[in-house]
């Protein structure tokens, strides 16, 4: 289904040849890699080796778009320098918190009209379904405050990223980063009847994620199989390789996407685009499309992949590891029902089934699953369905073709476009409850459940097609391959679909290279300035707030999604949500610290500094976290730390690229312990960190401190790798914000 090998090959005559022991060797043979031929077309540093890259074009959502603008108009924005759109998919339910969704959609209308952007109202559209038919296109990047801004089946490298980043582009700056590796991703055969792309992304995230053999990597998919796809197949794969912890993706392009582009009104857009002969890649992962089988990533990870065969052939060990897990990563102290429960005469029964977003609610999917629900019915037990197709005009096809009357005739509910089902905000399930989604997560409190609150769900990941099929049987656990044979519609690579974009012309406002400078921002009362930040002092007495020895924390444990979106907008607000349903102390440790740094700064003494000069040594807090930063890429999982006087982040690697810059961005230290663990920090002990102002103004990675614990003190070593000039500016000026405005 999938293999590995972590060993450099060479692309050569269709097949592989492995490659040099030492990648260096092989500079002049990356030039033949489609990444490169991007990358190079963007970078503006005329050196490959350290990019400094502009991008064409970047999105936005109603969780993100307020803080940016309000950052870089901090900064001196005068008008927005390259087209920048601002969706409104993710606060589209304006009942959380009042007006304040409201609010930020009038906000970011009158900044499009300001400053010269795309506004997309709300319900019109999920962010990556209207970017894909809008602005992907060979050749191209594009840069998205949201992790699964990816748009590889387009031929297109693009990049999720923290809202920083995307200030720093609207400010005409660049994004900065050493050159990535570039893996294969080879694709043969074709997908059997039944076997959705959700299948195929499963099986890739399981076989990639937990070993990190992708990580902050370009995944370069190409090989025979990719003709045998539609581009709403490819997109389905291509958005959930956030899941491998990659950088970015592209494909090769074909007839299929000069097809599809010209249906979209974008036929001159194409370009061919594919490997050149002898490109070499730094590793190689083949998937035999032929051999991918329906598939179901239980609790609490997209890597956490089963075929469903192997699933209900080991239902009472899986879900006891479920139970297991649970207990684990929600820290739960009193009990909750086992799954175990689920399981009625031998087969496992699901409460909840949902299609959503940008990698469940394409037009082929929604497709697919109408054609299996048709005259058929749900049932009228615990267990129901409902539907969200990605954009308008996807909803209108679907319209024109019965199928949205079909899917409403079988008992499914069919909603708008709106990513709530993906974050917490929508469709959340009963206490104890089962839900299998087609979307892109099942990280913890993704469902919506309060596990502090005594409520807690579950979400497992599946594809459109066996969702339909466990509907058709009342919420049976069925995969698609289960059915008879003459339900099962292959899915074609020239699937039939005519692009109606009239809702589109009626309701978005279309202003891009078109600034209204005398245009007045609209602001609600909850839309607040980001508090102001001071530089970097001489030295540091840190206290940490916060110690988690999970293998990996996600940016949803460090600021958790669903209702808390609606105050994205409001930083102090926020802040205080901060870890909330991870360590709900941290946020009265943090503030504590944050008032003796105050007091400080005030002149007034303070037992805090332990006797240290109180004119060259700043107080603040930090997060201990072996592995943080997986998943979203939300900056306010960093903001908000900042907001609450944090200056630091202590780890033993960190899980994404762009979690790590977002801790820089907002002026925090990224430090780096191997041994970290075996530290046993605690929530009380202090770092106190001499003469870190001084390595920050030269160039050391290494820096000695003294670690502070139940009394006695002991000498560590702290590392800071791989920090950039500019980097270590923007912490020594204390936020992006204040560095821009110096």
């Amino acid at each position: 289904m999938v293999t590995v090998a972590r060993e450099g090959v060479y692309y050569k005559n269709g097949q592989f040849v492995p490659g040099r022991s030492d990648p260096a060797g092989a500079a002049e043979e990356r030039k033949g890699t489609m990444a490169y031929a991007i990358l190079s077309a963007h970078n503006t540093s005329g050196d490959m080796d350290r990019l400094k890259l502009k991008f064409d074009a970047m999105a936005s959502h109603d969780i993100t778009y307020v803080g940016i603008i309000q950052t870089a108009r901090a900064s001196g924005l005068r008008a927005f320098p390259i087209p920048y759109v601002l969706t409104n998919c993710h606060n589209s339910l304006c009942a959380v918190g009042g007006t304040i969704n409201e609010d930020d959609h009038l906000f970011g209308l009158s900044a499009a009209k300001k400053y010269g952007g795309e506004f997309v109202p709300a319900h019109q559209a999920v962010i990556h379904s209207y970017m894909r038919e809008r602005y992907a296109a060979p050749g191209k990047m594009i840069l998205g405050s949201d992790s699964h801004t990816r748009y590889g089946a387009y031929g297109t490298m693009a990049i999720g990223e923290g809202g920083p980043e995307l200030a720093r582009q609207l400010l005409q700056k660049t994004y900065d980063l050493a050159y990535p590796p570039v893996i294969a991703v080879h694709l043969t055969g074709a997908p059997r009847p039944g076997v959705g792309p959700q299948d195929v992304a499963l099986a890739l995230v399981g076989a990639t994620f937990k070993d990190g053999i992708v990580k902050n990597a370009v995944l370069e998919f190409f090989g025979p199989g990719v003709a045998s796809l539609s581009m709403d197949y490819r997109s389905g794969i291509d958005v959930m390789t956030t899941e491998t912890a990659c950088l970015s993706s592209v494909w090769s392009t074909d007839e299929v996407t000069k097809a599809h582009l010209k249906t979209l009104g974008r036929g001159k857009e194409f370009q061919a685009q594919a490997p050149a002969e002898g490109a070499y890649y730094d590793a190689l992962v083949e998937i035999r499309l032929d051999e991918v089988e329906p598939m179901i990533a239980l609790p609490f990870h997209p890597s956490n992949a089963f075929t469903i065969k192997e699933f209900k052939a080991n239902l009472d060990d899986l879900l006891h590891q479920v139970d297991e897990d649970t207990r684990r990563q929600l820290e739960l102290t009193r009990p909750v029902p086992s799954l175990r429960e689920k399981i009625v005469d031998g087969d496992f029964v699901a409460d909840q089934g949902v299609i959503a977003g940008c990698s469940g609610g394409t037009y082929q999917n929604l497709l697919r699953a109408a054609e299996l629900l048709k005259g058929r019915s749900t049932g009228s037990g615990a267990f129901w369905l409902s539907c969200y197709p990605g954009s308008m005009p996807i909803m209108q096809e679907l319209t024109r073709k019965g199928c949205i009357s079909d899917l409403m005739a079988a008992g499914a509910s069919v909603r708008s476009c709106f990513c709530g089902p993906c974050f917490g905000a929508g469709d959340v399930p009963a206490n104890g409850a089962f839900s299998i989604r087609h979307s892109t997560r099942n990280f913890p409190n993704r469902e919506g459940s309060k596990p502090g609150d005594g409520q807690v769900s579950y979400v497992a990941l599946m594809d459109a097609r066996s969702i339909a099929a466990t509907a058709l049987n009342g919420g049976v656990l069925t995969g698609a391959d289960e059915l008879p044979e003459e339900l099962l519609v292959p899915d074609r690579a020239d699937e039939p679909y005519r692009y109606d974009d009239s809702a589109y012309k009626a309701r978005v406002y279309y202003g891009v290279g078109r600034p209204l400078p005398d245009e007045e921002l609209k602001f609600g009362p909850n839309i607040a300035d980001w508090p102001q930040q001071i530089p970097l002092p001489e030295n540091l007495l840190l206290t940490c707030c916060a110690a988690i020895y999970d293998p990996v924390t996600t940016t949803d444990e460090l600021i958790p999604s669903g209702e808390t979106s609606s105050y994205r907008s409001n930083p102090i607000k926020l802040s205080q949500f901060a870890l909330s349903r991870k360590d709900p102390q941290y946020v009265p440790r943090a503030q504590a610290i944050q008032a003796e740094e105050e007091k400080r700064r005030r002149g007034e003494p303070t037992d805090a500094l332990m006797g240290r000069e109180a004119v060259s040594t700043g107080l603040g807090s930090f997060i201990m976290a072996l592995k943080p930063g997986d998943g979203s890429a939300r900056e306010q999982a960093a903001s908000c730390q900042r907001v609450l006087g944090g200056c630091a982040n202590l780890a033993a690697e960190y899980a994404t690229k762009r979690y790590r810059s977002n801790v820089m961005n907002w002026g925090m230290l990224p430090f780096i312990a191997e041994d970290v663990k075996d530290w046993n920090l605690q929530p009380g002990d202090r770092l106190y960190i001499p003469g870190i102002k001084a390595l920050l103004e030269g160039d050391g990675e290494e820096i000695s401190a003294t670690l502070i614990q139940n009394g006695t003190e002991k000498p560590v070593t702290l590392w800071l790798p791989g920090m950039t000039r500019e980097e270590r500016d923007i912490v020594l000026a204390g936020c992006l914000i204040n560095y821009y405005a110096k």
